[in-house]
Formats: structure tokens, C-alpha cells, sequence
């Protein structure tokens, strides 16, 4: 008996930090994709309805008002605890829709960790670790994409001198498989090809670079040939991208993050997607940050990266019941 599957899913957008962009990309983004989906915006409407400045926003949408903003001190821009502890106020009430299913998905707007820890969320270093500790999710991967390339992260924002120790074949393993089911179940893709990105150059010329490829990267992927075998590496970083944004692989893994951000941002800059793998749900984010800069002036925000996150999250969430 087959799964009876929505025409549309109920998507949860949190509004991030309120004196970031996020309530005016929100609104451009909603403006453009009205049949799209079913939405509920978690954030302070006050603040949300402040961002547009050439009349009533669009009113696709259902609005979680959790009203936690002091309106009369309120300013565009400014990094203050009080806007931390709201961000984080719309994050939870987000995994209470979530448990609930209340919506079907969470896309998350840009927040401020300066902010965040300000406002007494110690250690806090994002979105994802912090979704993560909260779903009690204890393996999980950073996907970031865009219309012509998927990229899953094998370690994320550490410094490069501490990309070599950090790597472990369990590691590298743990990414490919997450990322393979998660190819299959959310992209619906029945056989995917993967390429796998050396850490040193040339992908160490079988040992003369490094040896990282010889003793970590390898005994994995011998491991993963045994379940699957259209796993191609370790490869030359540059030739697995090329290769990957041609269409031979349906995704690259990359073992650092500059591995991943650069291909990803030359062949779209603007329409970059991060996707947690591993949560119990779909969550998507744009890839870029709060914009603090021109948050005064709403009519500046591009709104691409978000209208991407919040399709990508729409379809996955069906194509999730699917499988």
C-alpha cells in the first residue's frame, strides 16, 4: 500500500537574528513562492512587519508571534544579547512545531553567534551542532548545494592545521554513508555516484604528498565498496569538482571546508543551500550570515540563497514521505 504523500508541505522558517536580514529576505522570499508551500514564520512581527518598507507584506503565510523584541530601542544591525536570546527563542519554538508536526520542516535564517553567547548560550557555534545536541542526533553531516553541485562536509569550521589529525577513517565512512542514504531517500536518486576528494595535492601521488590518502581515506572507501560501489577516490580535489559539476557524481565529499566552499560559491554564489543529514527532520539554511551591515536598508537583502533553502526544503520534506 503506497504512502498517501501531501501536493504541499508545511514549512517552518525561523526569523534568525531580528536586527539581521532575515525578516526582509523572508518576506522577498514568500513574495515570490506563494504556491509553493504552506508557511509559518516563528519570529517577532512587529520586527518582521518593520522590514517592509513599501506596504503590507504578503500574506501566504501563518505567523508564530512570540513578541520577545523591546520595540521602542529596537535598531537594524546592532549585535546585542537581547537579540540572541530571541533568535534562540524562535529556534525552539521551531523543534516544538517540529514534535508537534505542527510543520513538516525548518528553514533557518542567519543568526549572530556573537549575539547568541552573549546572551548566555555558551559555546554556541551554530546551527547545526546546536540542532544536533537538541534531536540527541549523534552523527550528522554538513551538505552544502546549489543548482549544479553537492558538496557533504567531512570535518567543518576547524582550522586547516587541524583538518590532518581530526580525519578518521570512522569518520570519513560515517559522512559517505549519511550521505549516500540521504541521496537516496531526500533526493530520490536510486544509485548515486559519489567522488571523493583527497586531503593533499594530487591526492598524494599514492603516498609521495602524504600519507593521509594511503592510511585513512582508502581503508574507507574499501570499506564502502562492499555496500556500494559507484564510490569513486580518493580523488585530486580540483578533478573530483570539475568531474562532479559536469554530472558524473551526484555529490563531491570534501574533507575540509575550503574544499567545498570554493566550487560551490564559483558556480553559484548566490544560490547556496546548507542541508543537515542526519536530523530527524529536513532543515535547510541560506548561506550567508545576518548582513548586519545593511540591515537598515532592507530594499539591499538578496533573498536567492533563501528562496533556494526554502524550496530545497519543501521538496525534500515530500520526497522524504516518498520514500
Amino acid at each position: 500500500m503506497h504512502k498517501k504523500v501531501k501536493h504541499k508541505a508545511i514549512v517552518g522558517i525561523t526569523m534568525g537574528d531580528p536586527a539581521g536580514i532575515g525578516p526582509a529576505i523572508i518576506r522577498k522570499s514568500l513574495a515570490r513562492l506563494k504556491n509553493l508551500a504552506d508557511f509559518v514564520i516563528i519570529g517577532d512581527r512587529w520586527v518582521f512587519e518593520r522590514s517592509n518598507m513599501h506596504g503590507p507584506a504578503s500574506r501566504n503565510f501563518k505567523f508564530v508571534d512570540l513578541n520577545n523584541i523591546n520595540h521602542k530601542s529596537f535598531k537594524p544591525g546592532e549585535i546585542k544579547a537581547e537579540y540572541g536570546r530571541a533568535s534562540m527563542e524562535y529556534l525552539e519554538k521551531g523543534l516544538l512545531l517540529i514534535k508537534n508536526n505542527q510543520i513538516d520542516c525548518l528553514v533557518t535564517c542567519p543568526v549572530s553567534k556573537e549575539a547568541i553567547n552573549l546572551a548566555g548560550y555558551n559555546n554556541f557555534s551554530g546551527h547545526t551542532e546546536y540542532l544536533a545536541k537538541r534531536t540527541g542526533t549523534k552523527y550528522f553531516v554538513m551538505m552544502l548545494l546549489n543548482k549544479k553541485i553537492k558538496v557533504s562536509l567531512v570535518t567543518r569550521h576547524i582550522p586547516l592545521k587541524d583538518v590532518p589529525s581530526s580525519l578518521t577513517e570512522d569518520k570519513i565512512y560515517r559522512t559517505i554513508s549519511l550521505t549516500r542514504r540521504a541521496l537516496k531517500e531526500i533526493f530520490l536518486i536510486n544509485n548515486p555516484g559519489i567522488a571523493v576528494c583527497g586531503l593533499n595535492p594530487h591526492a598524494s601521488d599514492n603516498g609521495i604528498l602524504g600519507n593521509e590518502e594511503n592510511i585513512i581515506i582508502k581503508p574507507a572507501l574499501k570499506r564502502l565498496k562492499k555496500i556500494a560501489k559507484n564510490i569513486d577516490g580518493p580523488l585530486p580535489a580540483d578533478v573530483a569538482a570539475l568531474k562532479t559539476a559536469q554530472g558524473k557524481y551526484d555529490c563531491l565529499i570534501v574533507m575540509y571546508h575550503d574544499q567545498a566552499l570554493i566550487p560551490l560559491k564559483v558556480l553559484g554564489a548566490y544560490t547556496g543551500v546548507n542541508l543537515t543529514i542526519g536530523l530527524p527532520f529536513i532543515r535547510t539554511s541560506p548561506l550567508h550570515g545576518t548582513a548586519f551591515d545593511i540591515a537598515a536598508n532592507p530594499d539591499l537583502a538578496n533573498p536567492a540563497s533563501l528562496i533556494e533553502a526554502i524550496t530545497l526544503a519543501a521538496r525534500c520534506a515530500l520526497n522524504q514521505k516518498k520514500a
